[in-house]
């Protein structure tokens, strides 16, 4: 049987240790391209792999093509752009997008893929860095059933979760589900804490009690420890997170949800970018309740 080839487009915080799992836990062979080509070479070094220096020359014979880039903007541009991988991709190829962008971009990128005989699936993801890190993440994907069923088990080198949530643009609305759902939880969290801090409670030991019943959350099990301390270099940061928003609030205008919690919000974490927290991540939310 011929081994199937593998690329990876973006090694950032997440697409470094995503492409190094495919190698270590899916014992796959693995070209990479990414805009700081040190960063590549560093990835190569590690894992003995090979680099490319443009995403077209990366797709090269490939079998499957992932991604993780910033924006709507960047994935275009390593998809699409003269030198993008739709370029070279065989018939009969996968790519799969792990960036958290538009559903419009994901359902563009999907037409441009199906004219040029190959698969294309938007696929999200949630977990973080430390997911991210831990081969521990959840995928949303949209697309069709047959190109899913075939990157699946490719996917379960970094996954612990993935799922075909419906037709191209699928996986990024349920992002936008998820993000929506995060800044209120964050934001609760936060207030509850500030709360417990100024009633004199030990906000450690309430948790630990609390987070058995109906409270819980992932956000508390995991943050509230490092919120209580005022750390917040952890995880996925504010500017970031404004991103995601955005693309909700897009949306949003496009199907008539409202969202008034998370646009209060998001002028909440515009208001810790401008005390220097940028890169901060979302639990920073904190910060702003205690200045």
């Amino acid at each position: 049987m011929t081994e199937l080839t593998v690329a990876f487009i973006g090694l950032g915080v997440m697409g470094y240790p995503m492409a190094g799992h495919l190698v270590t836990r899916g014992g796959r062979k693995v070209v990479v391209y990414n805009r700081t080509a040190e960063k590549a070479e560093r990835f190569a070094a590690q894992f003995s792999a090979k680099t490319a220096p443009t995403p077209r020359l990366a797709a090269e014979g490939a079998d499957f093509v992932f991604s993780c880039v910033g924006n709507d903007d960047d994935l275009r541009q390593v998809t699409i752009g003269e030198d993008g991988a739709f370029r070279a991709l065989k018939a009969g190829a996968v790519f799969v997008d792990h960036t958290t962008a538009s559903a419009e971009v994901a359902r563009e990128l999907y037409s441009h893929a199906k004219k040029g005989g190959f698969g294309f699936l938007d696929a999200p993801i949630s977990g973080g860095q430390s997911g991210a890190e831990n081969g521990a993440l959840t995928v949303m994907c949209g697309g069709d059933a047959e190109d899913f069923a075939r990157v699946e088990p490719v996917l379960a080198a970094y996954a612990r979760a993935s799922r075909l949530m419906g037709p191209s643009g699928a996986g990024q609305l349920t992002k936008m589900v998820n993000q929506i759902c995060i800044a209120g939880l964050v934001q609760g969290l936060a207030e509850a804490l500030d709360f417990a801090s100024r009633a004199g409670l030990d906000g450690a030991a309430v948790v630990d009690l609390i987070k058995n019943g109906a409270a819980q959350s992932w956000q508390m099990e995991n943050r509230h420890k490092t919120m209580l301390a005022g750390q917040y270099d952890f995880g996925f940061a504010v500017e970031w997170m404004r991103k995601d928003l955005g693309i909700c609030f897009a949306e949003a205008r496009r199907n008539g949800a409202s969202l008034p919690v998370a646009a209060l919000v998001d002028q909440f974490y515009a208001e810790v970018e401008n005390m220097g927290g940028r890169r901060w991540d979302t639990s920073s939310l904190m910060a702003r309740l205690r200045r």
